[in-house]
């Protein structure tokens, strides 16, 4: 059974990416080109699919941007050396703004984190300027070390993420949040 706590990420579940040993498709979007290797597979996440996903038999990705231009999270990219001042940092920053829900969990990577911040329905361009608004305010604290999704930068089939392995540290509501 996939053992992942990903209960607290809503999913888009109506379809999901297996990536592969070859380059599927190439893009070019906004002057640049785009080498994919993960092809989208039309049908619904399972929990089969998930379980080959944790026994690393394939690597599966969701996608953070549904059909209807819905984004339920908001997510960091996390690639740097220091996981935990990261986490410190970004929790201060994220309870500051009234953020109360957001998970951090682990990638393949060691040392690698996503931190999803819980949203809920938000409409795609105003989860780009979240995204920009948050890194932003991060970085007068620490340096640049992450990436975030959705990102308006890169075509729309590659603001995806791999399904988490493990969960990393999570905060649920806080009496003390001032945006509850």
């Amino acid at each position: 059974m996939y053992n992942t706590d990903i209960t607290l990420i809503k999913m888009i579940k109506k379809f999901y990416y297996i990536k592969r040993d070859r380059v599927v498709n190439k893009i070019t979007y906004k002057g640049k080109t785009f080498f994919d290797k993960f092809e989208k597979i039309d049908k619904t996440l399972t929990l089969s699919v998930m379980n080959e996903h944790e026994e690393k038999k394939i690597t599966v990705a969701h996608s953070l941007i549904s059909d209807r231009d819905i984004v339920e999270n908001i997510v960091f990219d996390y690639n740097g050396r220091n996981p935990e001042r990261f986490w410190h940092r970004a929790q201060l920053m994220l309870r500051e703004e009234g953020y109360i829900n957001f998970t951090a969990y682990k990638t393949k990577t060691e040392g690698h984190l996503h931190l999803y911040i819980h949203k809920g329905h938000t409409a795609l361009q105003e989860a780009y300027q979240l995204a920009k608004l948050l890194s932003a305010k991060l970085q007068q604290k620490m340096p640049v070390q992450w990436k975030m999704f959705p990102d308006p930068n890169i075509p729309r089939d590659f603001n995806i993420l791999i399904l988490p392995y493990e969960v990393y540290k999570k905060e649920r509501g806080s009496s003390w949040s001032k945006h509850m």
